[in-house]
């Protein structure tokens, strides 16, 4: 049985609220962001492309994984759109998206900080 019970707040507040409230398919691919980006393997991922351009090779050098992982981990990144890839010769090098990805970081890891 559905709790129809409300809280002080009242209807007022509540009709307030409907209006700026994002659709549903919106929330779950927010949800859906969150979520790739839960993974400790691809936050490091992304901290390290904060800091710069870097090929496959070298993000596996520098979190002692194999290429064949780093690239597994990267396509999550990439089909997320949280990072952007760039071919040079035979090397394809990835970075962060765009600055929104770098700031997201930055306030993440801003916000544990001030515990």
């Amino acid at each position: 049985m559905e709790n129809k019970e409300k809280c002080a707040s009242g209807q007022q507040r509540l009709a307030a609220l409907r209006p700026s409230m994002p659709d549903t398919s919106v929330l779950y691919d927010l949800s859906d962001f969150f979520k790739v980006m839960g993974d400790g393997t691809r936050i490091q991922l992304l901290w390290a492309l904060e800091q710069g351009e870097l090929c496959v090779g070298d993000l596996a050098a520098l979190l002692n994984m194999t290429t064949s992982a780093v690239s597994h981990q990267l396509r999550a990144l990439r089909t997320a759109k949280l990072i952007r890839s760039r071919k040079e010769g035979k090397n394809v090098y990835y970075s962060l998206n765009d600055a929104h990805v770098k700031d997201i970081l930055e306030k993440a890891l801003e916000h544990l900080c001030e515990r």
